[in-house]
């Protein structure tokens, strides 16, 4: 069965909650620009995802790009970070793995206790 990713948490965890805070940074400061001078604004957000050898972990690269509107041009900034992450039963992704039941029961456990 699949669950999707959680999108609000997935954001807050991308570089411990510093890029949901940049990106916040960036919608203030491009929404600012805009009316101040009545030209459009933008903000790019940018994610790569590649696969951490041959585990379930993927490593995200999350980009942001935005261009603030000013009197004679624009002004621009890019950041670029790499978070790892965790891949789940049916593709959520989580900062953590997820917890799986037991396989095994006692009775069922391929390895007999020691007596």
């Amino acid at each position: 069965m699949s669950k999707p990713t959680d999108t609000a948490q997935f954001f807050e965890d991308l570089n411990g909650g510093a890029f949901i805070s940049q990106i916040g940074h960036a919608l203030s400061e491009v929404a600012a620009g805009v009316v101040d001078h009545g030209k459009a604004g933008k903000l790019v957000i940018t994610l790569d995802i590649t696969q951490i050898g041959e585990s379930s972990q993927v490593k995200i690269n999350h980009k942001l790009d935005y261009k603030v509107p000013t009197k004679r041009g624009t002004r621009s900034e890019n950041t670029s970070l790499d978070t790892p992450m965790h891949v789940g039963i049916g593709g959520s992704i989580t900062m953590f793995a997820e917890k799986h039941d037991q396989l095994f029961s006692r009775e069922e456990a391929p390895i007999t206790p020691r007596t």
